[in-house]
């Protein structure tokens, strides 16, 4: 998450490296959302490209998501073949989720529960303030 204004990549607009707001936030979630997108069946790259769309994330750079396939890859996450067969033009690779990266979505997924917990009780806790507390900035 990005720190409050005044800290290092925080406050609103462009950050480090001219970057937009919440792109970072986006390339964190893009492991697990492959993952669930892989979890679904097998895919080519361009698909799951096409299908990041669903969950916001369409505007990502190809490299990006291919990246994070071959580091999910090396990590056992998931597994890739050549397709010879479906392909008009060169082959492409068939992306398919591994056991391991079964096990890997299920700890995500446990992860962003709890995160979801802690934001929606410091959400409950601003909106009680901001209606019932006192101070210069209500």
């Amino acid at each position: 998450m990005r720190g409050p204004p005044g800290e290092r990549g925080g406050g609103r607009g462009r950050g480090r490296g001219g970057r937009r707001r919440g792109r970072g936030r986006t390339v964190r979630m893009l492991q697990p959302t492959l993952l669930l997108l892989l979890h679904r069946g097998p895919a080519h790259g361009y698909t799951l490209l096409e299908q990041l769309e669903e969950f916001g994330m369409g505007g990502l750079n190809p490299s990006v998501v291919y990246r994070a396939l071959r580091s999910m890859e090396d990590k056992g996450w998931v597994a890739s073949t050549w397709d010879n067969e479906q392909t008009q033009g060169p082959p492409r690779r068939v992306y398919q989720i591994t056991e391991a990266g079964d096990a890997a979505l299920t700890v995500w997924i446990e992860d962003l529960k709890d995160s979801r917990r802690m934001l929606d009780h410091i959400l409950q806790m601003y909106e009680r303030h901001m209606k019932e507390g006192e101070g210069a900035y209500h």
